[in-house]
């Protein structure tokens, strides 16, 4: 009757989980409206549009409010973020509302929603309040026919990111918008579809040298020297930087920096050499794009945001009304330039064009280069450098594209224009999802058929070795689909605030691994992802295999401490939660906590305390095997506490386990089972060595007697029983060190 209760009371408790998953699978684009919807709510006309009255409902995709007064519609509210990438520093966008007159004139800005860190640095938000208002009065079409490659950024020291993605967000959505409408007489881009328009000529694959790319303008280069970059602050009007010039020769190089699409195929090849160019190829599949930067001098066009945050924040791409600026993920740092004749250079990196990005490798794009100069304790003036690019025109080919008619309008256009985001990433990534789902399979699998696999022990360590390293490798450093806390904490932040589903479906891998751990914690608990699926925890385990091979000691951390020890995970986990609950960004700074970013995403190229500490807690595994698991990952605690739900008990156990043998707890890896014998599932890692002893008949106390028995019963059969103390003498030693009472 007990068992029974328990099992309704896991279901009632499973209901609503799986009521909350099927909601959400229900989410659909039209999120993006309602979000705006949610934001215009929030605020009163006349706060972003002075003599507004009321909005009126969103419509279109991307969506747009109008904004009505005085009985006229006086012009539009939008979201940033739903026309252009507004991914900020904290890899998350930064929402701000935004509304313009009929005459194209931005009157009125808003913060409504962003995770960036800035709290952490020091800066108050009401900086970057300051900084989004700004940009009030800003007439747009005057600034798309003057251009834009000369306006000057005002950067708040420390959070350059952040800022840049403002100043590019606001003013090129507002754009879009005033394209759109024809507002100040705008004209929508040119789309017209039957005349000839240019692709990539992927039959052209010759090797040229460095003089020919050159020449031709395959590699296009910019060089500044101290004199110019000095005088360019000068001309910019900033009293305070053209104060504090650039020392040095002013003929010496400040920087000297080369761009290529090496995407194209001769022009890879040539850059990259044959080996290097295949592997990019497969790295971006048959509609990916990436660009080579390669420089030297003074100023590096690197900087160190992407090792503070992951991010590149001295440069991005514009291609039209769109910007590209690219993480620490899209990044492959080289060696050298491969083409005969090449200048030897301090960076040469690639940098892969993110999913999702319209990017047509056909029309001109051009590279800002931020250029910063410290003109206080804590202030700095900054100014953008332009590199334009185009592909020659020797390796495109026109494509005559025929006016569509109204059938293949209403059938193919819609559907292209109208895609999610989310389905063409995983259309992108259809054969890493592959490969996962047949590894998630053959998981399963062999969890459904354990009691079969653990008979055979050297096959089961032999699949565990195979499986953790696919895990570290592939799931980690290739794929870097390795899980943390701070996706706990933004799911329940976003289930508070204004959820969409869209946003998790960005990650298909991550997608994948989170839906796969939900659905394990009902059969398995928590040890499915973190003995098995886990990049970091599959790192420690490895690396304490190779420290027993070569006899580092192990040490054996008595039940009185290790017990007291075991809350420590779940307190940073509390901790972390209840931050995050007050703010998220707060929250996701502290949960640096995890090496995971260092060690797996970033694989340890960061700021030296990053690397110390998660190569300190590698170190600590060689000596106490998943250290980190066991005592201070917040992750596996918040997994553990669901995991109490889980439906089934797999793990088998004798009556004598525990008392009074003690093997299994003396060879559990992370000690998860208790002196008397029973194994807490809220620590255990789901290694399956516990079940390997339970039919081992040489190692196992219970199992040797029972050998015994059936090899005196064979004797008396045969007529060739022993005597009792020869029988007595037969019997392994372990079966005394294990079994106290014998």
């Amino acid at each position: 009757m007990g068992r029974r209760a328990d099992s309704i009371l896991r279901l009632a408790l499973l209901v609503p989980i799986l009521g909350t998953f099927i909601e959400l699978a229900a989410a659909t684009d039209a999120e993006a409206a309602s979000r705006l919807d949610r934001y215009v709510k929030r605020v009163q006309p006349a706060e972003v549009f002075p003599g507004a009255e009321r909005f009126g409902p969103p419509t279109g995709d991307p969506p747009i409010a109008p904004i009505f007064g005085g009985g006229e519609q006086l012009g539009y509210a939008f979201l940033n973020s739903d026309f252009v990438s507004a991914i900020g520093y904290s890899g998350k966008p930064i929402h701000v509302l935004v509304t313009v007159d009929m005459d194209g004139v931005i009157r009125g800005t808003k913060l409504v929603d962003h995770h960036e860190p800035i709290i952490l640095i020091g800066i108050p938000e009401r900086e970057i309040a300051e900084v989004v208002e700004s940009y009030v009065g800003t007439d747009v079409p005057d600034l798309v026919r003057r251009g834009d490659s000369d306006r000057r950024i005002d950067i708040v020291s420390g959070a350059t990111v952040t800022v840049m993605v403002i100043d590019d967000s606001i003013l090129r959505s507002a754009i879009k918008v005033a394209r759109l409408h024809g507002l100040g007489g705008l004209e929508p881009e040119p789309t017209d579809s039957r005349g000839p328009r240019f692709v990539v000529d992927t039959s052209q694959q010759s090797v040229e040298d460095w003089i020919a790319l050159i020449g031709d303008g395959s590699a296009r280069r910019l060089k500044l020297t101290i004199g110019e970059v000095n005088r360019a602050f000068e001309d910019a009007g900033d009293l305070a930087a053209a104060q504090r010039p650039e020392s040095g020769d002013p003929e010496e190089t400040f920087i000297e920096l080369y761009a290529a699409l090496v995407s194209v195929p001769t022009i890879g090849l040539s850059l990259l050499g044959k080996a290097e160019f295949g592997n990019l190829q497969q790295r971006l599949g048959p509609d990916g794009h990436a660009i080579l930067l390669a420089g030297s001098g003074r100023y590096s066009f690197k900087g160190s945001g992407y090792v503070r945050g992951g991010i590149f924040d001295r440069f991005q791409v514009i291609q039209g009304d769109n910007s590209i600026r690219f993480r620490d993920r899209d990044h492959k740092r080289l060696g050298a330039i491969a083409a005969a004749g090449a200048p030897d250079l301090a960076d040469v990196d690639i940098f892969r064009i993110p999913d999702g990005i319209d990017f047509d490798p056909a029309e001109p794009w051009r590279l800002e280069l931020l250029i910063g100069r410290a003109t206080g304790p804590t202030s700095k003036a900054f100014l953008t450098v332009d590199l334009g690019y185009r592909v020659p025109e020797a390796y495109l080919m026109p494509v005559s594209v025929a006016a569509p008619d109204d059938s293949a309008a209403d059938s193919a256009t819609p559907e292209t224009r109208t895609t999610p985001l989310w389905q063409r990433l995983w259309r992108d990534k259809a054969w890493q999802v592959a490969i996962l789902g047949v590894a998630l399979g053959a998981l399963t699998i062999g969890f459904f058929v354990q009691d079969w696999l653990v008979r055979y022990p050297r096959l089961t360590d032999g699949v565990r070795v195979g499986f953790l390293v696919f895990t570290l490798f592939g799931i980690g450093f290739y794929a870097n689909a390795q899980l943390s806390v701070v996706n706990i904490m933004t799911f329940f932040n976003a289930m508070v605030t204004d959820f969409s589903w869209d946003y998790f479906l960005m990650e298909p891998l991550i997608f994948i691994l989170w839906f796969s751990v939900a659905a394990s914690l009902l059969f398995w608990g928590r040890g499915a992802y973190c003995g098995w699926l886990c990049p970091f925890g599959a790192f420690q385990e490895l690396l304490n295999r190779v420290a027993k091979a070569v006899r580092i000691p192990q040490v054996a951390v008595p039940w009185w401490l290790h017990e007291r020890l075991w809350p420590l995970k779940y307190m940073i986990f509390l901790v972390l939660f209840g931050v995050s609950l007050y703010s998220l960004a707060l929250a996701e700074h502290l949960a640096e906590v995890e090496p995971f970013k260092t060690a797996i995403v970033l694989k340890f190229a960061r700021d030296w305390p990053f690397v110390v500490f998660a190569v300190a807690l590698l170190a600590a595994g060689l000596f106490i095997e998943r250290f980190y698991c066991r005592y201070l990952c917040g992750l596996g605690a918040a997994l553990a506490i669901p995991g109490r739900i889980r439906m089934f008990e797999w793990l088998k156990r004798y009556r004598e386990c525990g008392s009074p043998c003690q093997r299994c707890a003396n060879e559990c890896m992370v000690q998860a089972i208790h002196p008397e014998g029973h194994i807490n599932p809220n620590e255990c890692l789901y290694c399956l060595h516990c079940q390997t002893l339970y039919h081992d008949d040489r190692r196992c106390p219970v199992m040797i007697q029972r050998r015994l028995k059936r090899e005196r019963r064979a004797a008396l059969a045969s007529k060739t029983l022993p005597g009792t103390a020869s029988a007595r003498e037969s019997e392994p030693k372990e079966l005394a060190d294990f079994m106290p009472g014998r």
